[in-house]
């Protein structure tokens, strides 16, 4: 990653995108600002992932614009916008399942640094698994890895590009809670040095936790865009969870002051 910190602006301006005659997001906007750590939730079906693929260039949007550091970005391919400096991970994990996983962490750094020599780009590999205590499991097939595993090599391939804007969508599911915990500690560690991070969950306990400020979406609209306390209080956010499923509830106020004095 890299040594000097590079300054880091989103801007997001009333973003739209229609699939035929379904509106998935509505003049969406925001700001992100330096290594902020920001959480996106909302229901299923709020629009989540439709703003990611926006914001990486898989999708282009119906109307709206987005900056990234000055550069309007929408419209761009995801290879361009990836050596912009934005850069995301996927809920189902995409490795080369037939490649180490050193091989795995070379791909995406001769992609962006096509005249360094595998030596150099070696050298960071080691240090990104080395970070990661990923060391032992170089020269192992990434099929053979379990799913947490997938998910810290995706994370591990990020790095690799190293974009100063990271999406992590659903970095949680299906870990192993020690698991889970490592990854918790990656993303505090990588947001010190100077990251931004957008993370999208519905484990609503760490996302809360985790996060020091929150978007949520809800039928295509960014209902809320406050620190996690005031989401949590927000008369629309409660509504649009109403009937969700346990698992998405938000954090009762209790449990959240218990979590925010134990960290």
């Amino acid at each position: 990653m890299n040594a000097q910190p590079r300054p880091i602006h989103l801007e997001v301006r009333n973003l739209t995108k229609n699939f035929g005659g379904l509106q998935a997001l509505n003049n969406v906007s925001f700001e992100i600002h330096g290594p902020e750590l920001v959480g996106l939730i909302g229901p299923n079906g709020a629009g989540k992932t439709t703003l990611t693929n926006l914001l990486d260039g898989a999708l282009t949007p119906t109307s709206g614009t987005i900056y990234l550091n000055g550069r309007r970005i929408d419209g761009n391919k995801p290879y361009q916008i990836a050596r912009a400096g934005l850069g995301r991970t996927f809920q189902v994990t995409r490795s080369f399942r037939r490649m180490t996983v050193m091989e795995n962490l070379l791909v995406p750094a001769m992609a962006m640094h096509a005249t360094a020599s595998r030596k150099e780009l070696e050298k960071q590999a080691w240090e990104v698994l080395e970070f990661l205590t990923f060391e032992h499991l170089a020269h192992e097939y990434a099929r053979s890895l379990s799913g947490g595993q997938q998910k810290l090599l995706e994370l591990g391939r990020l790095l690799m590009l190293d974009p100063d804007i990271i999406i992590l969508d659903e970095p949680f599911a299906g870990v192993h809670p020690k698991l889970m915990e490592k990854i918790y500690e990656y993303i505090t560690t990588v947001n010190a040095r100077h990251k931004a991070f957008i993370i999208i969950s519905h484990d609503m306990d760490t996302i809360f936790t985790l996060s020091k400020r929150l978007l949520v979406l809800n039928f295509g609209e960014l209902i809320a865009d406050g620190t996690p306390e005031e989401v949590r209080r927000d008369p629309a956010v409660i509504e649009a969870y109403l009937g969700e499923e346990e698992e998405e509830e938000l954090p009762a106020a209790g449990n959240q002051a218990q979590t925010e004095g134990d960290t």
